[in-house]
């Protein structure tokens, strides 16, 4: 469907996004020259920098290089993304204060990207570790029906919103790869029930809108 640029850019010596954003544009105009008939998007988690500083306040308590808004209004990106991991960003708070941070995070970014950039929006990384203390599958597919919820709900109201994707699907045999968001989808009836309800409710929302 799509080029992606780079996964999670950061540059820690120019915490406006500006250093990245030159990188964006070089490389964007770049891979549009070899091949223009497939989308393209940075990859980016969706810090924000300097271009609209009140939106820092929407970051997890610091910065990582990178501006979500300048960074995905260069022409040659089609869609935005975002990453959320919250038992990393917000560790240690309990599991509502986090489905609230997560919320604010797509919630905000959904604005952005329908009042600003003008482009699609897709959560194209988000999960629960089961490295995480207290997690259980319990908790995991809580936490994913809220974000899917909060998808749907976006998405339904209008503008950008396009999807979610989950960090990460595996296969039976690969548990060596398990960076504990592994899910398999065989292994795990109650989440694979969930994402595939899921699936199912954006492609039936897509026909009405469509």
């Amino acid at each position: 469907m799509a080029w992606e640029l780079i996964n999670e850019p950061r540059d820690q010596t120019d915490y406006s996004g500006k250093t990245v954003n030159v990188w964006v544009q070089e490389m964007a105009s770049f891979v549009k020259s070899l091949d223009n008939k497939h989308l393209l998007e940075v990859g980016m988690e969706g810090f924000y920098g300097d271009s609209i500083p009140e939106r820092k306040q929407v970051n997890p308590g610091y910065q990582v290089g990178t501006d979500f808004i300048s960074n995905h209004l260069i022409n040659e990106i089609d869609f935005a993304t975002i990453h959320a991991y919250t038992d990393q960003w917000v560790s240690g708070q309990s599991d509502d204060a986090q489905l609230a941070w997560m919320e604010r995070w797509v919630t905000s970014h959904w604005q952005d990207a329908r009042n600003i950039l003008k482009k699609p929006l897709v959560l194209a990384e988000f999960g629960k570790s089961s490295r995480g203390q207290g997690y259980n599958l319990s908790s995991r597919d809580t936490f994913m029906s809220s974000v899917y919820r909060n998808i749907y709900n976006l998405a339904k109201e209008g503008g950008t919103m396009a999807g979610s994707l989950v960090w990460q699907l595996m296969a039976q045999g690969m548990e060596n790869y398990d960076d504990g968001y592994c899910i398999v989808l065989g292994q795990n009836l109650s989440t694979t029930g969930i994402i595939s309800g899921q699936s199912q409710s954006m492609t039936t929302l897509a026909h009405l809108v469509h």
